[in-house]
């Protein structure tokens, strides 16, 4: 091969690799230009490079006009249709090849697998005529997706040999089922961990709530007698731990940690700082690293609405949430609780129910039973108790005791009975130890004149609690 042909050949791989559209664009020009476009290594790094930056018709034009393929021509071809979805179409090319290696199989069982099509998958792993790890890998990735953990644990054991993109793999998995010991388990069988499999881990930690314990090993990864240092994926997991702690002086640490390491601040480990200074109440430094944000996305735009709407910013809160909607950005349901809080703090009723029921008809999102309660919480303190009531009774969720408290303490405020019996009743049922529930149904029973009734809740608590009269508890 001539030497420019195989540095062209490099350049579009490399632009490939790292997804440069338009530096691949432009070295296609210059192949033209200087008359290789009809050499089989440059027109496959071609193929390549379009399929990898998700451009499929224009491989696929280029892979048309090749007098001759290999291998590695089809594979590329092949691995962009993968990629686009296009099942059909990949599965017609993979029966044409002329010639297929393991790269052409695990490419098959890798779209089947994504597509959630196992049983297809299955069958064309029991027929490949070789196999490498990556096609056991493929295989437990898709019962993964699919949510099949067992049958990915079954083949996972029955590999014959393992890489740490098996051991990441299963991790993973059990993360997204919250099956945290059993990835902990796995972790610790490990002997030489790398950063790689400390990342899957704090990471598992992080999105199972197990906040302490991420940032736990992330200090042992640290340690000299470890000395793995992090990199942007471990900081983006520990920062979200300390924001689910609420732990700023850690954060705090980590910030400098970072700074000290070179770590670039981008995109992605700014909108961990912002939630994690929202959640603190720092909600003017959040807004700075906002600001600067090259690309605000859902995630950045819910730490945002969330932490203002918490932090009693309701008006900045209702403001990022209209700019996310001009942005056509679809809300998740962290972004349904920061904007109902910030409409229930303004006692913006009719616009928290517009926004209630955008997000269950057009967003079809699922409410949980929390935001039922910022509703409830909203007609409650607007005197909307009757409608307060019917919703709870609309709920295609039991309710919690939250739930009930939140239309007890509406029903003290407004002094009615009638539904406030019944809320009492459902939280006495739920949480018979609370004290305050009796409180408040007594408040009410002394605001409608019944002080014999007021007065035996009142009696009944203090046996209740010994040693304490009704005035400290009240």
């Amino acid at each position: 091969m001539d030497p420019p042909t195989s540095l062209d050949s490099l350049r579009k791989q490399a632009c490939g690799r790292i997804g440069y559209k338009i530096g691949g664009v432009s070295i296609h020009g210059q192949v033209h230009k200087h008359g290789f476009c009809k050499v089989v290594y440059v027109q496959t790094a071609l193929v390549d490079f379009y399929s990898k930056v998700g451009c499929v018709e224009i491989a696929r034009k280029v892979f048309d006009e090749m007098l001759e393929k290999n291998v590695v021509s089809w594979n590329s071809i092949l691995s962009g249709y993968v990629k686009s979805g296009n099942l059909a179409v990949v599965r017609s090319m993979f029966d044409e090849m002329p010639e297929k290696d393991v790269i052409s199989w695990n490419s098959m069982v890798s779209g089947y697998g994504r597509e959630g099509d196992m049983e297809q998958a299955c069958a064309l792993f029991r027929q490949m005529p070789e196999r490498n790890v990556a096609s056991w890998n493929a295989m437990i990735s898709g019962y993964l997706d699919s949510g099949k953990v067992e049958l990915a644990q079954s083949f996972f054991d029955a590999m014959p040999r393992r890489n740490n993109v098996s051991l990441i793999t299963m991790i993973s998995g059990y993360s997204r089922c919250g099956d945290v010991e059993s990835a902990k388990d796995l972790f610790d069988q490990m002997g030489e961990k790398d950063l790689l499999l400390y990342n899957a881990m704090i990471a598992c930690y992080a999105q199972n709530s197990r906040s302490k314990e991420a940032l736990q090993l992330f200090n042992m990864m640290i340690q000299p007698n470890v000395n793995i240092q992090p990199d942007i994926m471990t900081f983006a997991s520990v920062l979200s731990a300390c924001s689910q702690l609420g732990d700023m002086t850690s954060g705090s640490w980590i910030e400098s940690y970072m700074k000290q390491l070179g770590i670039q601040i981008d995109d992605h480990l700014a909108t961990a700082l912002i939630d994690l200074y929202a959640k603190c109440g720092n909600i003017d430094q959040a807004y700075k690293l906002f600001q600067l944000l090259q690309k605000k996305d859902l995630v950045s735009y819910s730490a945002m609405i969330l932490g203002c709407g918490l932090n009693g910013r309701a008006k900045d809160a209702i403001t990022l949430f209209e700019q996310m909607m001009e942005a056509r950005i679809s809300p998740n349901l962290i972004t349904v609780t920061g904007i109902l809080t910030a409409y229930n703090h303004f006692g913006l009723v009719e616009e928290g129910y517009k926004c209630f029921n955008l997000m269950q008809k057009h967003y079809e999102l699922v409410l949980s039973t929390d935001h039922y309660g910022i509703m409830v919480d909203m007609l409650g303190r607007a005197g909307r108790l009757e409608e307060a009531y019917e919703l709870i009774k609309s709920m295609p969720m039991q309710p919690h005791a939250g739930v009930w408290g939140a239309l007890l303490l509406a029903c003290s405020v407004h002094s009615n009975l009638k539904i406030g019996e019944i809320a009492a009743k459902h939280c006495f049922e739920l949480e018979p130890d609370v004290s305050g529930y009796r409180s408040l149904l007594s408040s009410i029973y002394a605001s409608v004149g019944r002080w014999d009734d007021a007065k035996s809740l009142r009696e009944g608590l203090q046996e209740k609690i010994p040693g304490c009269s009704w005035m400290e508890q009240s």
